[in-house]
């Protein structure tokens, strides 16, 4: 696991979502999957920002842009960018992410910061967690999970130290 997930770490950000818009575009293509321009800028704006966005601030800037102002605009194209990994829905903030490992199987761990907002996507190994082995003994079979934690994030700790 990435001790500095992204989200919590400086680096070229726009060099980050170019990438990963790049990236998007590719895989989808490769799918037969259409990354249409409402849906390649609701990723854009997912990823403008390292934290999570709810429906309706996309929605806002997707009209901003003129995309349209109705609310399926931005569940739709949320809904493909979720349905084929390239986000992921934080359930305790019922808000929306970028993926940040896009294509690849994985489960995500959410690191939330309750001072700045930021949100970091962590992997986790599933079959080694405390989950998966409570599960193994009681014969349960997970087909979902989500991790998700509140805390402080380490740029935010840095500036309360100061």
């Amino acid at each position: 696991m990435d001790p500095n997930p992204i989200g919590f770490h400086q680096h070229d950000h726009s060099h980050c979502v170019a990438d990963a818009v790049a990236e998007a575009d590719r895989s989808c293509r490769e799918a037969g999957l259409q990354l249409t321009p409402v849906r390649k800028r609701t990723l854009e704006i997912l990823l403008e920002e390292h934290r999570a966005l709810g429906a309706y601030d996309v929605l806002a800037r997707l009209a901003k842009d003129g995309f349209g102002s109705q609310p399926p605009v931005a569940y739709r194209a949320l809904d493909f960018l979720t349905k084929h990994g390239l986000a992921h829905k934080i359930e305790r903030l019922n808000a929306f992410i970028a993926c940040a490992h896009p294509g690849d199987i994985h489960t995500p761990a959410f690191l939330i910061c309750t001072s700045c907002n930021a949100v970091a996507e962590a992997e986790t190994d599933p079959s080694h967690s405390l989950l998966s082995q409570i599960a193994e003994t009681t014969g349960f079979h997970i087909s979902k999970a989500v991790l998700e934690a509140e805390g402080t994030c380490p740029n935010c700790i840095t500036d309360a130290a100061k």
